[in-house]
């Protein structure tokens, strides 16, 4: 775990000894080979148990993608925030990297703890740079108010988790995760039982976020500057569905019974964030609503429990984290070009810029799930172990998945497709840095086509 952490520790004086001319290119040179030396992480996934374990962090087969994922962005957020920093003062241009880097040693430790308390202080202290990264870099005077939103909505669902996880430890005497799962089963009878299940839960449904107590995301997104969203749509979302299931060994007897009107609200907000996606204007709301419905079906295949709803629900994070961060990168280029995010206003973009219309062609292709790829393996081993655990899913998730078609063709024609408006005249060509950002999104989507047992966790 250090061999990692250490370098990534060390990127923050990197960061502010480098000379202004070497800042972007070398701090993005030492997070590439941080990032490459993840994959060593993916060595042992075909043991089940935990790896490369110390005192206070381990590595098993659930959070090894999520780290490997947690590596791999930090370089290509650098790479997508070097245009629209580049005309601020260098120490600015140096703390944005450096709440980056933050944000990547927060991940690391959430993702690789032991210790339940230490991944709830990981998961809390993530909310800091992502706060300063919206209200300090967003791009419009209403990040604010979505710094606000963000910051409340987080706080209020993750306190009672704090207050559960001191019962949880008052009764069985451990936090770690290690022992929980061998520790003797809760007898969860009373009122207040039901009561500390839902605080359980909570943080990590707002975080998800569940259908409901969304109304954070979209803002956050569409507020914060490029690596602010793809930091949240790739691994903050992500943080939510890790956390369920880490604590969901616990949460037996309740869950059979207390888990159906959040199946039901998770399932429900697929299909009505996926029409909200139908009629958006917005091109970076239409793929942060998106989010919202690929992570309800992951929270309805996480509250079922099965082996394969588990597996799913890990490949569709992945494969989601990979995709939607290709997207708000997608979406940056033409808003650093077009300075609009509204989709009537910068249309018809594959006249004048055809190679970046083939990445769009994928993006959006992966975002609805096309076969062979992960996001179609994912959403399959969720959608047949949800109707294996009642029929009536197939009709929720069925119509989901057309409306997710449907959405993803809407914003691919929108915004490739069509007469070129009069007013856009002339246009920056794409840079090869835009197209290696791409490529480096969405080749690893296309590989894991070929090794997808590296992201399906436990049921190999």
């Amino acid at each position: 775990m250090l061999k990692i952490l250490i370098p990534t520790l060390m990127l923050i004086p990197v960061t502010w000894l480098a000379p202004p001319k070497w800042l972007w290119p070398t701090t993005l040179a030492h997070s590439l080979i941080i990032a490459l030396a993840s994959f060593t992480w993916l060595e042992n996934l075909a043991e089940t148990g935990w790896t490369s374990l110390g005192l206070y962090m381990a590595t098993d087969s659930l959070s090894t993608p999520l780290l490997v994922l947690t590596c791999w962005l930090l370089p290509l957020m650098i790479l997508a925030s070097q245009n629209h920093t580049a005309l601020e003062p260098i120490n600015r241009q140096r703390m944005y990297i450096t709440l980056l880097t933050s944000l990547q040693i927060f991940l690391i430790m959430a993702f690789g703890a032991t210790e339940i308390i230490m991944f709830y202080i990981m998961f809390e202290a993530t909310l800091i740079p992502t706060l300063i990264l919206i209200t300090r870099w967003g791009n419009q005077t209403e990040r604010l108010n979505a710094g606000t939103y963000f910051l409340f909505y987080t706080l209020a669902g993750s306190l009672p988790l704090l207050v559960a996880l001191l019962l949880l430890q008052n009764n069985t005497g451990t936090l770690s995760l290690l022992t929980l799962q061998y520790s003797s089963p809760l007898q969860l009878t009373t009122y207040a039982d039901k009561l500390w299940w839902a605080g359980c839960l909570l943080a990590f449904l707002v975080k998800m976020p569940l259908y409901g107590v969304h109304l954070w995301l979209p803002k956050a997104h569409v507020e914060a500057p490029i690596a602010g969203s793809m930091v949240l749509a790739a691994v903050l979302l992500k943080l939510g569905g890790y956390g369920m299931m880490r604590i969901m060994v616990v949460l037996d007897p309740l869950t059979k019974e207390l888990s159906y009107p959040f199946i039901v609200f998770a399932l429900w907000g697929v299909i009505m964030t996926g029409s909200i996606c139908l009629r958006q204007t917005d091109l970076k709301s239409l793929i942060a609503y998106s989010s919202v419905s690929h992570m309800g079906l992951v929270a309805g295949a996480i509250l079922i429990q099965t082996p394969w709803s588990f597996a799913g629900a890990l490949t569709l994070m992945i494969a989601h984290g990979l995709t939607s961060s290709a997207l708000f990168c997608l979406a940056n280029t033409n808003y650093e070009r077009t300075h609009t995010r509204t989709m009537v206003l910068a249309r018809g973009l594959q006249v004048v810029l055809p190679l970046m219309a083939t990445w769009w062609f994928i993006a959006s292709l992966a975002n609805l799930a096309l076969p062979p790829l992960p996001n179609l393996t994912g959403e399959l081993m969720i959608i047949t172990s949800l109707f294996d655990w009642s029929y009536w899913t197939l009709a929720l998730t069925g119509a989901g998945t057309l409306i997710t078609a449907g959405y993803s063709l809407y914003m691919f024609l929108m915004t490739q497709r069509g007469p070129l408006p009069a007013h856009i005249t002339a246009l920056d060509p794409s840079h090869s840095r835009e197209h290696l950002i791409m490529a480096l999104h969405l080749l690893p989507l296309i590989l894991l086509i070929l090794k997808p047992e590296l992201i399906w966790a436990w049921t190999s």
